[in-house]
């Protein structure tokens, strides 16, 4: 044995993790979308539940990240903690797929044979070749994401080599040898061994792999193997769990404790089970047989699968155990609790998870300042203190709701790779200021019509249908707003900016008139400051829906970012039929509804 036979030894198994973690990123993020909308349709059948985290786990390699995401989903409301049960069982089956196809090391093809081109030392250049052609000779949509998975799918074959050429030598040395027996002789031994290794490593996928390749030696036997086997599934759930805790609500954390206590059952299950058929001499044909990959990978199959079949009929009594160990906390009570909990950071992974959760939580926050507005405008004809308060805490709550997203969008943008997801995110981080200001001029409304019934103060009968026009004009490019964002509509999106230049032109007419009826004595003159607040806050929220309206067409036309601020300035210009065709329509229809003294005021 040789230092250069441990170089090749541990340079393999880098290559082999670095591989196996690429892949899964790249899978994770290309299927993410699909992955989301799985997800969000389970019901409360189990069997169906199992049989999506079985697939979902195939499909992203990795039963930590299944068993996470689903413990964010049970966070954000999505799911129920009875309903995540299913799919925990099913990860731990779904993460066996990894190790069959990892026993292609075992293939024995002829040279001549057409079996050859799916041996590890065929499929790791294809695989390279394919991932870097799409990397660099390509531009679509997934191009870059499929590249890394080719490329991780090669690079972890590539390191398994490595790794099982490695072994090969250091069996010449003999202390291989002996270190690889000593397991059979404990299973207590390698079944921490299994487990620490899993925990270290962070994926029983990767453990199995690593046995795998260890099985080249020869010196590796069935007795040796499974307390190994059985060990790692402890290991990797240990660690899950913990991620599952970190910063979670009390079902999140159960999710994780309910995958402890099935894999601490699968343990106990498996070495009841083992031992009680190896004394009756039906094991006595394997149990000292050298295992090779395609043994190992079959065993941990048949030990999860099984196991899930055995325990499924257990899954209530998980349910009861994890709300026994960890308790509910009282909590004060808020009506957007399932939007926030939604901001979970264990959506990082999967980037659509976490766009849809900031979505979600967005829309309401523009549900709500929209709502705020107009029962604000509804104070200045009959004011209601009850109603103000009602404006006063939902302002709390719009702010509340703007703080977590702000504080998730900068959070999750450094975990985003994919172009269209960081659009996505831009425009979110776009929005979330402004519905934050259209909220605040809800408040700002209701504080001008508490000073106006404090003082028992009104507006004049003309500045009142002056303000009712306005707040019309309003009203609509709030809804042109809500149509723009909540369904990424670009045609409701280019009617909000000729509406706002009406808007601006009917605030400065109506501050001439102002200005000239106090001058008459027709207003009221401790109403004028209320007035201009009125004006002001239109002016701010029509800004506002203005401001989201262009975010949504950038969003939607992303090749208008390089000139975004020349495009919307020739719009204004009239350098678009269609804008000035919706601008003369909008002016004609509100300047048509005022009153004739208002327009002669001006004149």
């Amino acid at each position: 044995m040789s230092f250069f036979d441990l170089l090749t030894l541990f340079g393999g198994l880098a290559m082999f993790l670095y591989g196996m973690r690429l892949m899964g990123d790249g899978l994770k993020e290309s299927s993410s979308g699909a992955l989301k909308t799985a997800m969000e349709h389970v019901t409360n059948n189990p069997f169906r539940a199992f049989l999506l985290g079985v697939a979902v786990t195939a499909l992203i390699q990795s039963s930590t990240a299944t068993i996470v995401i689903t413990s964010g989903l049970v966070a954000a409301g999505i799911l129920t903690l009875h309903q995540s049960l299913g799919i925990i069982i099913g990860a731990n089956v779904g993460t066996t797929v990894t190790g069959q196809i990892i026993r292609l090391l075992d293939m024995d093809a002829s040279g001549g044979s057409w079996l050859q081109i799916f041996k590890p030392s065929s499929l790791a250049p294809i695989a390279l070749i394919i991932g870097i052609v799409l990397i660099m000779g390509t531009n679509f949509k997934n191009s870059r994401s499929i590249g890394n998975i080719a490329i991780g799918f090669g690079i972890l074959f590539s390191g398994l080599l490595n790794m099982t050429g490695a072994v090969n030598s250091l069996t010449q040395s003999g202390v291989l040898e002996k270190v690889l027996s000593g397991l059979g002789g404990n299973p207590v031994i390698g079944y921490v061994t299994g487990a620490a290794v899993a925990f270290v490593l962070q994926s029983s996928s990767a453990t199995i792999g690593i046995l795998q390749a260890f099985s080249s030696s020869g010196f590796l036997t069935f007795e040796a193997v499974y307390p190994v086997i059985i060990g790692i599934y402890l290991g990797d759930c240990v660690t899950t769990a913990i991620v599952c805790s970190i910063g979670a609500k009390e079902d999140a954390k159960r999710v994780g404790i309910v995958n402890i206590l099935f894999n601490l059952s699968e343990t106990v299950l498996v070495f009841t089970v083992v031992t009680i058929i190896h004394r009756l001499g039906l094991l006595d044909a394997i149990w000292n047989r050298t295992v090779n990959s395609g043994i190992i990978a079959n065993t941990n199959t048949v030990f999860n699968l099984s196991c899930a079949l055995m325990l499924f009929p257990m899954l209530g009594t998980y349910e009861k155990l994890s709300r026994r160990i960890v308790k509910d906390k009282p909590v004060s009570p808020n009506r957007y609790k399932e939007k926030l909990d939604g901001l979970n950071p264990a959506f990082f992974a999967t980037p659509a998870l976490a766009l849809k959760s900031c979505y979600d939580l967005l829309l309401a926050q523009y549900e709500a300042a929209c709502a705020n507005v107009r029962l604000a405008i509804t104070l200045l004809q009959d004011y209601d203190g009850r109603k103000a308060e009602q404006v006063e805490e939902e302002e709390t709550n719009i702010d509340l709701l703007t703080d977590h997203a702000s504080q998730y969008i900068v959070q999750l943008l450094p975990h985003l790779r994919e172009e269209s997801h960081i659009q996505t995110l831009d425009q979110y981080y776009r929005v979330v200021s402004e519905f934050e200001r259209i909220g605040d001029e809800a408040a700002r409304i209701s504080k001008a019509a508490r000073d106006l019934s404090e003082r028992d103060l009104s507006f004049s009968l003309l500045a009142q249908e002056e303000l009712k026009v306005l707040f019309e004009l309003v009203f609509q490019i709030l809804d042109y707003t809500d149509k723009a964002f909540r369904n990424r509509d670009i045609d409701a999106a280019y009617q909000i900016e000729p509406l706002e230049e009406v808007a601006d032109e009917l605030i400065s007419m109506f501050k001439v008139n102002h200005l000239n009826r106090m001058g008459n004595g027709k207003c009221n003159l401790y109403a004028d400051t209320n007035f201009m607040n009125l004006l002001s806050a239109c002016d701010h929220i029509v800004s506002a829906c203005t401001n989201v309206g262009e975010a949504v067409i950038i969003r939607v036309r992303p090749e208008l970012a390089a000139k975004e601020h020349n495009y919307f300035e020739s719009l204004r210009a009239g350098e678009d039929e269609s804008y000035n065709d919706a601008y003369r329509r909008a002016h004609e229809e509100y300047f048509g509804r005022l009153p004739r003294e208002s327009l002669s005021d001006t004149e």
